[in-house]
């Protein structure tokens, strides 16, 4: 089945070509979905802007990494497992164990797994939070400003879980897979 054709650098021209060019800048690589995503530069541009919004954030990147890994798994997405998994692990700092455990909602620091309870009840009740979810996230020790960043987090992932999905976008990061359990 098809999905989306993918917008190569080489043959990009205008706004695509300039925001496929500072996808590349940034990471060193342009990822499937990028190129995918250049079929709107409107869609490429906002999501680059909102990722570059959300990294200057009060979330710290381990955190960050997962709420994407647990919105990748939520949502049973083998290209976010795979490109979060790798840049979790090799940028962010987690270890393989830490990345598993955000799959599950889990994590051994308070900070992250109040951000990840309230992602995951985000999701299953579609941006549904009781008092008691919003009390306990600032139990966690997150701001109120943190809990409005998870929420755009979590938009930001859907996004690029949305896209690459009806895409078809094919993962080019070590592939990691929703349906294998996390250890």
């Amino acid at each position: 089945m098809s999905g989306l054709p993918l917008i190569q650098p080489e043959n990009a021209t205008g706004e695509a070509a300039a925001l496929l060019q500072a996808v590349q800048h940034t990471l060193g690589l342009t990822p499937n979905l990028a190129k995918a995503m250049a079929n709107s530069p409107a869609a490429l541009g906002g999501f680059l802007g909102l990722r570059h919004a959300l990294a200057a954030g009060t979330l710290p990147d381990a955190v960050q990494e997962s709420i994407a890994l647990l919105v990748a798994q939520e949502n049973a997405c083998d290209y976010g497992l795979s490109w979060h998994t790798y840049t979790g692990t090799r940028v962010a700092g987690l270890s393989h164990h830490q990345a598993h455990r955000a799959r599950r909602g889990e994590a051994e620091d308070p900070l992250t797994g109040a951000a990840l309870a309230l992602t995951r009840s985000l999701i299953r009740r579609q941006g549904e939070v009781s008092d008691t979810e919003l009390a306990a996230a600032r139990r966690g020790g997150l701001s109120g400003g943190q809990i409005t960043e998870i929420v755009a987090h979590l938009a930001l992932n859907t996004l690029t879980t949305y896209l690459g999905r009806a895409a078809r976008v094919r993962v080019d990061w070590p592939l990691v897979r929703h349906d294998e359990a996390p250890a």
